[in-house]
């Protein structure tokens, strides 16, 4: 009985710790990826906006860097704290493509399974200035970047992407860059 008890106690910290993600999609509403031409894809891009999440969380200047590893490729995750200019943080992950516009990505290559996330491409310009990726459960999505700043028209483009793929936009917050 006493073991049980502590092993509830246990569950229930462990619980209370894992930081609840918030759902900002429609499920009911069929995604729609795009087909990406993953050499273009590659490059540096600047997190212009995201839907908050815990893991980013009173982080600025954010960019991703992917770089082609064979049929996978790496991503280096850089945010700097508080600010563009507050002290930076790195992360690399391993990215694999799953389907057209669909890519598995692993934060976490030591323990497997735990930081996995699907990431989703729903909308890359024809020129890869700009794209717009989102998840299934719609706890996370961001609008990407070449660039550090946009124009209103692209920002406008990429909510109405979000939008046709049951996100509610009216939570999405700009990054400073």
């Amino acid at each position: 009985m006493r073991f049980t008890k502590g092993l509830m106690a246990l569950a229930a910290a462990a619980a209370m710790a894992t930081p609840a993600m918030a759902e900002y999609r429609d499920t009911s509403v069929p995604m729609t990826t795009v087909n990406v031409d993953v050499e273009r894809y590659m490059g540096k891009w600047y997190e212009i906006a995201r839907f908050p999440n815990w893991f980013e969380t009173n982080f600025a200047g954010v960019t991703a860097q992917y770089t082609l590893q064979g049929d996978t490729f790496e991503v280096l995750n850089t945010c700097h704290k508080g600010s563009p200019d507050g002290p930076a943080r790195s992360r690399k992950a391993e990215a694999t493509p799953v389907g057209p516009g669909k890519v598995k990505v692993d934060f976490v290559q030591a323990l497997p399974g735990i930081g996995v996330g699907d990431y989703w491409v729903l909308y890359v310009a024809s020129d890869y200035s700009l794209a717009v990726v989102g998840e299934p459960s719609g706890s996370t999505g961001w609008v990407l970047s070449r660039t550090p700043q946009i124009r209103q028209s692209q920002l406008d483009q990429a909510y109405s992407v979000l939008r046709k793929n049951g996100y509610d936009t009216s939570e999405i917050v700009l990054v400073p860059q």
